[in-house]
């Protein structure tokens, strides 16, 4: 049971507080102020305290908020003894032509989160697994079950290998081909992903009232790259770089060749922001759709 604080209004009258944020919001609020410029580069945040009283929050989830902007590169010296400081590029464009390339795990989840503060949410994406996808939209989630976010529509598509092709990877080094445990590895982990990422987006039609449409289709081919474009107005892209390596399948470790998309650097583009990226974003679109409208098909995500 969440239990309301009270607090002393201005005519003097006691009235509920809302419930204490979670760090996952606070860190939202203060990437916001860093992005925008609010915070600026070098400066140094307010103190702990500060903040856990200005959120109405423990001092331990402001600490863990903080570590979450640590983890992203836009704050500095987060410790309990001494106030953070903003980044010395935080203030660095996340699309545009001076975006500087991100991690997948850094950059995705922020830009994915901006596209729920449209009322119609339009996603496309192509990739291996959606491991990446389905971890992003994680925080727009939790804004939406707090209340704070409530976009009126949500159009998701993904493309995804089919089941039964040769996959250029992952495979193991030796005896290479369709079938086998590393095969059936990568096809749990694309089945078990894409159901969660389903489940959680239609969920929000009878939690919150929100139409949802959620679209899988198969591809014949290994995608070299993972694509997501956002709202039409955003598209951000990465290679997948392949690395041998050894893995426990099963019950033996195996070499094969893999690539660990989470890590992919991203490289975001923008409509609008020049003629390269407003080039990049709409061609984007043009080959998304022409694969989803020609040479993919039924997509089913069985056990």
């Amino acid at each position: 049971m969440v239990v309301e604080r009270e607090r002393v209004a201005v005519n003097g009258r006691k009235k509920p507080q809302e419930p204490a944020r979670t760090h996952r919001e606070v860190a939202d609020e203060l990437r916001a102020r860093i992005r925008s410029g609010r915070l600026p580069s070098g400066q140094r945040m307010p103190t702990q305290a500060q903040l856990a009283d200005e959120f109405g929050v423990e001092r331990g989830t402001v600490r863990q908020a903080l570590r979450i902007l640590q983890s992203e590169r836009l704050l500095t010296n987060v410790s309990k003894g001494s106030p953070a400081t903003v980044a010395p590029d935080s203030g660095t464009a996340l699309t545009g032509p001076d975006a500087l390339p991100r991690p997948t795990t850094v950059a995705l989840a922020p830009r994915i989160a901006e596209a729920f503060a449209a009322p119609h949410v339009r996603i496309d994406a192509l990739c291996l697994t959606a491991v990446s996808l389905t971890l992003a939209l994680g925080e727009p989630l939790s804004r939406i079950h707090a209340g704070r976010r409530k976009p009126a529509k949500v159009d998701v598509r993904v493309l995804l290998p089919g089941r039964d092709i040769d996959l250029a990877f992952p495979v193991p080094v030796a005896g290479r081909g369709n079938g086998g445990p590393v095969h059936e590895r990568w096809l749990a982990m694309r089945n078990a992903q894409g159901q969660v990422l389903r489940h959680n987006l239609l969920a929000l039609r009878a939690t919150h009232g929100i139409d949802v449409s959620v679209s899988f289709r198969a591809l014949p081919f290994t995608p070299p790259v993972k694509l997501y474009l956002l709202n039409g107005t955003e598209a951000l892209f990465a290679y997948y770089t392949l690395t041998r390596r050894e893995q426990r399948v099963g019950e033996e470790e195996v070499e094969m060749y893999d690539a660990e998309g989470t890590r992919s650097t991203l490289f975001a583009f923008e409509h609008g922001a020049g003629p390269r990226d407003t080039s990049f974003v709409r061609q984007s679109h043009l080959w998304f759709d022409a694969l989803w409208e020609t040479i993919s098909t039924e997509l089913v995500l069985t056990d």
